[in-house]
């Protein structure tokens, strides 16, 4: 799995949080995608690294701005999951 940390200028409210995380579900294949106007960040796992230009075209065909984009590999680490 990827981790995709996305930060956006623009995001001012939960609402702004709730059309970005729309506006990628539809675009790209997400299993979580989750925002926040507080750090201008939105973060989504993935099984494979997304398309980063479709990615910034989704989220500024919403209205907001993408300032960069990140991504790591993502190992989920639950009560029972291997380390």
């Amino acid at each position: 799995m990827t981790k995709t940390t996305v930060h956006i200028d623009g995001m001012m409210c939960a609402m702004c949080e709730s059309h970005v995380n729309d506006a990628v579900r539809r675009a790209l294949p997400v299993k979580k995608v989750t925002s926040s106007h507080r750090t201008g960040e939105t973060v989504l796992l993935t099984q494979q690294p997304p398309d980063q230009a479709a990615l910034t075209a989704a989220i500024e065909a919403t209205g907001y701005r993408v300032l960069s984009i990140t991504q790591e590999p993502y190992e989920k680490h639950g009560l029972f999951s291997r380390r």
